[in-house]
């Protein structure tokens, strides 16, 4: 079947869309402690990213091939990047044992893994493909002002996932905003989303190991 190019757009402005409907319902109206607010977050933003894969006609398995030792080599730069920033902020008391082990894979990597889909790669997908369609990535300067555009939609479905939340409206949203933007950033240099996906993992098990009461990458906090 034939897509448009604003088909494309639409899942991006829907992506926004969704992520500020999850956190201001689940966060900012609800406040559900974190491990009831990622069910919701984690199957409903879960099922539009596969929704989205699906529909687009994309193989994980190829978008992970592709330049995959760059995607490496990106995701390890950006995860000592994120950690750095972990690490840098106040420390706070963390589960142990099996809590400890159902944190690290649920508040880390369950949350990390559906916040790189649907802020990172959804957007930068629906962004390069839209605008294959109309003929802009045939050459460098072309490809060059995709990303552009890709790394503004990201942002855009940032700052509308965090809007939802409390804790981020004012000049607390610069901060999520900038990170992801690097993430973003790295996938785009490497052509590979293993860069945003596995930084957003390491950032996300970071967080839980350091302070999940303390670390702003790790909402919600009430």
């Amino acid at each position: 079947m034939n897509r448009t190019w604003y088909e494309y757009i639409g899942w991006i402005v829907a992506a926004g869309l969704l992520g500020f409907a999850l956190s201001m319902a689940f966060a900012g109206i609800l406040h559900l402690p974190r491990k009831l607010f990622l069910i919701p977050y984690v199957g409903i933003a879960g099922l539009f990213c596969y929704a989205y894969l699906r529909w687009s006609g994309l193989s994980i398995g190829e978008l992970i091939r592709h330049n995959w030792a760059w995607g490496v080599v990106g995701a390890i730069l950006l995860a000592l990047f994120t950690i750095k920033n972990v690490l840098s902020q106040p420390v706070s008391p963390r589960s142990v044992g099996l809590p400890l082990v159902f944190d690290l894979l649920w508040s880390g990597v369950a949350y990390g893994l559906i916040d790189a889909f649907l802020l990172t790669v959804v957007p930068v997908l629906a962004t390069w493909q839209a605008f294959t369609l109309l003929g802009w990535t045939v050459n460098w300067p072309g490809k060059i002002l995709v990303g552009v555009l890709a790394l503004l939609a990201s942002v855009l479905v940032t700052a509308a996932y965090h809007l939802g939340y409390p804790e981020y409206r004012g000049a607390g949203l610069f901060g999520p905003v900038i990170g992801n933007s690097s993430m973003t950033l790295g996938y785009l240099i490497t052509s590979n989303p293993l860069a945003a996906v596995f930084s957003h993992i390491a950032m996300h098990i970071a967080a839980v190991l350091h302070g999940p009461a303390s670390v702003v990458q790790l909402p919600p906090h009430y």
